[in-house]
């Protein structure tokens, strides 16, 4: 099964990557352990990727696309792949189905987890982090026995600059603009799934399963 991930920050992406790829078998692609790796193996891509970074600067599609194309093209792959972090824009969408149509493979389905914005401030503005110790509690899902003292330690829990809301809605209005002409590509070719992360995390997952329980 050859799979594209979505779903904006907080969405529950990374659980359920990890119970797909802990069930069916299939490599975990993310951009990030892509570069990586290319940067680690020296391959041509990956000095290339990592002379932009070293700058500070993004690394051009050319070279992301090229790393792609690479990363798919090895055995592991053979059986199938979970992409999660590309494509990012339509012109990598359009790149990726060139790679894959190279490859004589094809995208069976975009999943969507789709989360209302007001529950995913909710999840991303919850997180607190001891000072002391540096353990992490959530005010909904984990939250302290006591108010604003580590259970573990005692020490003052604090909310990081970047979970507070102003940076959270910034964040999820940057994604969304971003992620919506994506998602309308994947719809007009077929391939858009959307599965409702509301829910609890196993009921989640269960949905993927039965949605992906038809490609075997």
């Amino acid at each position: 099964m050859n799979l594209v991930l979505m779903g904006l920050p907080g969405a529950g992406k990374g659980t359920q990557a990890e119970k797909i790829v802990q069930k069916y078998g299939i490599p975990h692609i993310s951009t990030g352990d892509m570069f990586r790796a290319a940067i680690k193996d020296e391959t041509e891509l990956g000095l290339k990727a990592k002379s932009f970074m070293d700058k500070g600067e993004l690394v051009p599609d050319e070279v992301t696309i090229g790393i792609v194309r690479e990363r798919l093209s090895k055995d592991d792959c053979e059986k199938g792949f979970l992409l999660d972090g590309f494509p990012r824009t339509v012109a990598q969408a359009d790149a990726l189905e060139s790679i894959l149509s190279d490859l004589n493979k094809k995208i069976d389905y975009v999943i969507n987890i789709d989360v209302d914005q007001s529950i995913l401030m909710e999840r991303l503005t919850g997180r607190r982090i001891c000072k002391d110790c540096g353990a992490t509690y959530h005010l909904v899902f984990n939250p302290p026995a006591k108010d604003g003292v580590c259970d573990r330690c005692g020490g003052e829990l604090y909310q990081r600059a970047d979970d507070n809301e102003a940076t959270v809605q910034n964040r999820l209005d940057v994604n969304i603009k971003q992620t919506k002409p994506l998602l309308d590509f994947y719809e007009t070719k077929g391939y858009l799934r959307n599965i409702d992360g509301q829910q609890d995390i196993n009921k989640v997952f269960s949905d993927l399963d039965v949605l992906l329980g038809g490609l075997q």
